[in-house]
């Protein structure tokens, strides 16, 4: 790869008032018919715009007719005051040059992709006589087989989750594994089959982890087919036990074959679509690997200021920019499916099948306007890009923007998809109820708040309370009774962030990250300190930050749910607990007492004398209301 600057702005010795003056006509007459990246600059050198070329010198001299440039290209050339070349042997490699510079210099006039860091795998460790299925991110180093790449960390936990009902190889980490005289929770909700203390044969647990191998590699017929050859064995033999557990297996494996199978697709396929409106664009990728769907990602890249608006950017323009930035990246271009499909049809198509084989070492093919069962995958993710951009446009109250900015502020790989957050709340230790409020990508999702009246710990003990609620909410979780959030938000600071640490740990949760909340001092909003699971020293995020006020959000509605829950339990406990808690005191008594005494302090101050006048209460009765007051 060669690079030339052949213009007179870049001569040396020059006049400094030169070389802010661009003769595009000198330029043009030097310049190459070779392939290669041009980048068109402003007078402080900041890159405007990068694009690639077949032919430099016909691409490059289009930019400076003096009619028929569009509205973008006119806006732009009005601020170009240099432009900088490199030449290429091949096109292809111009347009991997091109999409590393977008994405370096991120220029105002490129369509721009926000990237991800890396994408999450399932990870099988290697070399051990009971290996472990964990969630994995980052450089694949360990020995052992990777499963991926999923779009999202969610998606690995739901995958985990299922493989778990399916399979039940350990999760855990292997300094747990090593240390257990007992079995964990998983085993008792039969999520592992407890080889850390030698329930499990060693052939049996193997049995378990090449199936779920083959579940993973897209071939469940062949694991289904070797279940009901042993659930036949077991029948045979008479172990009925065995042959009903092995059959709720099958039954479970069919069913989950049946959502996630693509019918026809048995290689690696991606299914892209994009949807543009109001000046936003919104691109939606399937991941289809071994004939499994493994779920969908949602991008929105940045549209230049003079394409925003409906009709300004047309969604092939934004495809086209988007796929080679999107492979064309060390972290992603070993994930280059065999096939991409298109919502759109979309230009110099040929180029990327070329550049995208030569990145992969293996033909790749990009088709639009396909049919039949394939045609249906395509519509389904036109109407999931239609859905997420008009989520965007109506999100209450920026939502979006907050997570976009709380992913930057975090250094998160992705923007986080859900939040829960847990606060406790109490009188004194009386009636200590705690609150686990949901936020998603549209606001609080209030059909997934929970509250948990909190019982058998020591008056005021937050950590034995914030455990309990964690315990109770992820045990379930664990169970399939509802979802993992991205970030478990916790209303404190490094011991209660320390109880969430080692609930999870205790559940073998992985891939979530935990923030500790706490108030700053006095008690101020905007000096709140922040203590995260994966990071050793807390940090303060500026007052004016919008991720510090979509924390404060979550934080203060968990916060007002249990208050709310709080006071409803305290109001209930102090009207009726104390009278309910009395041998002989039915409904009918306990409704007439109070209404004679005109409430329960009344009650709680009258004497034995006073209570025994009410009807149908003994001085027996009467004796034993007043003792439970006094003593």
């Amino acid at each position: 790869m060669t690079s030339e600057n052949d213009h007179p702005g870049s001569d040396e010795g020059l006049p400094d008032v030169l070389e802010s003056v661009f003769d595009s006509s000198a330029f043009l007459k030097t310049l190459t018919h070779k392939p290669g990246v041009y980048r068109m600059m402003d007078s402080d050198k900041n890159i405007l715009y990068v694009g690639k070329a077949k032919d430099l010198h016909k691409r490059v001299s289009s930019y400076f007719r003096q009619s028929g440039l569009s509205s973008k290209t006119s806006v732009l050339m009005q601020q170009v005051c240099d432009v900088e070349i490199t030449v290429t042997h091949t096109e292809s490699e111009a347009l991997i040059l091109e999409s590393n510079l977008i994405k370096k210099y991120r220029p105002r006039y490129n369509v721009l992709l926000r990237d991800d860091k890396s994408y999450p795998y399932i990870y099988l460790s290697a070399d051990q006589d009971f290996p472990r299925l964990s969630f994995h991110r980052g450089a694949q180093r360990a020995r052992g087989r990777y499963f991926g790449p999923y779009p999202s960390s969610s998606a690995v936990r739901d995958s985990l989750s299922l493989l778990q009902r399916l399979f039940p190889v350990r999760q855990c980490d292997d300094s747990f594994f090593r240390n257990r005289s007992r079995p964990c929770l998983q085993y008792q909700i039969k999520r592992c089959t407890a080889p850390c203390v030698g329930l499990v044969s060693k052939e049996a647990y193997q049995q378990d982890v090449k199936n779920a191998v083959l579940f993973l590699e897209g071939k469940s017929t062949e694991v289904i087919d070797a279940l009901v050859d042993r659930m036949e064995k077991a029948s045979d033999l008479k172990e009925y036990e065995l042959a009903a557990k092995v059959r709720d297996q099958i039954s479970n494996l069919q069913k989950v074959q049946e959502r996630q199978y693509v019918s026809g697709e048995r290689g690696d396929l991606d299914v892209i679509a994009c949807s543009v409106k109001g000046g936003v664009a919104c691109v939606q990728v399937f991941f289809i690997r071994n004939g499994h769907n493994l779920g969908n990602k949602c991008y929105f890249p940045k549209i230049p200021r003079i394409q925003q608006g409906d009709n300004k950017v047309a969604p092939e323009e934004v495809i086209s920019s988007f796929i080679p930035q999107y492979y064309l990246d060390e972290m992603t271009e070993k994930h280059i499916p065999g096939q991409i499909l298109t919502s759109h049809p979309i230009s110099e198509s040929d180029l990327l099948e070329v550049t995208l084989a030569d990145v992969k070492g293996r033909k790749v093919g990009i088709r639009t306007g396909v049919r039949g069962e394939r045609a249906r995958w395509v519509k389904m993710a036109i109407a999931n890009a239609d859905h997420a951009l008009s989520a965007r446009l109506a999100s209450k109250a920026g939502m979006q923007k907050r997570l976009e900015a709380l992913q930057d502020a975090l250094d998160l790989d992705q923007i986080p998809g859900r939040l829960e957050c847990f606060d406790i709340s109490h009188t004194m230790g009386e009636a200590t109820v705690a609150s686990c409020v949901v936020f998603d990508t549209e606001g609080s999702r209030k059909t997934d708040y929970r509250r948990f009246n909190i019982e058998g710990i020591e008056p005021g003990d937050d950590y034995a309370a914030m455990h309990q609620a964690l315990m109770r909410r992820y045990t379930k979780v664990k169970k399939g009774e509802g979802k993992l959030p991205d970030i478990l938000l916790i209303d404190g600071g490094k011991g209660q962030l320390g109880q969430a640490k080692a609930v999870l740990d205790e559940l073998q949760v992985d891939g979530v990250m935990i923030i500790g909340i706490a108030k700053g001092p006095e008690r101020k909003p905007g000096l709140e300190t922040l203590f995260l699971s994966e990071h050793s020293e807390p940090f303060i995020l500026p007052d004016d930050s919008p991720a510090l006020h979509l924390l404060q959000q979550v934080r203060d509605e968990a916060h007002r749910f249990a208050i709310t829950g709080h006071r409803a339990r305290r109001a209930k406990k102090r009207t009726t607990s104390v009278l309910e808690s009395i041998p002989g005191m039915g409904p009918k008594r306990r409704q007439q007492l109070l209404k004679q005494f005109g409430g329960l302090q009344e009650v709680a101050r009258a004497g034995v004398e006073d209570i025994a006048r009410v009807q149908g209460i003994s001085k027996q009765l009467a004796q034993k209301i007043y003792d439970a007051f006094h003593l």
